[in-house]
């Protein structure tokens, strides 16, 4: 299983992952593919993200957590390694400091 979530993406991009994937949700994309598949499908998100757009794919393997990510893009989230598992962390809002 494979997972694409975009938000603020280009339309070029949306349709672009709509001919590979089904659009299960505005910017929620499923489908079942193989590495190489997987690998060409992310080299088109990185290419069209844009520079206000952010992505997300998930897809599943034989590791302890059951699947593994990526992400590009503006986003508070991003991944952390924890001893082997793979975190999510947020980074601070901008113009205010502090630990959440």
């Amino acid at each position: 299983m494979l997972v694409v979530v975009v938000t603020n993406a280009p339309p070029r991009l949306r349709g672009r992952l709509a001919a590979w994937l089904v659009e299960i949700r505005a910017g929620v994309y499923v489908g079942n593919y193989s590495r190489r598949t997987r690998e060409m499908i992310w080299e088109q998100v990185l290419l069209g993200l844009g520079p206000l757009g952010d992505a997300v794919m998930v897809w599943r393997v034989p590791n302890d957590q059951g699947y593994e990510f990526r992400t590009a893009g503006q986003n508070r989230r991003m991944p952390v390694d924890f001893d082997g598992l793979k975190l999510v962390s947020f980074r601070p809002e901008e113009g205010k400091g502090g630990i959440y």
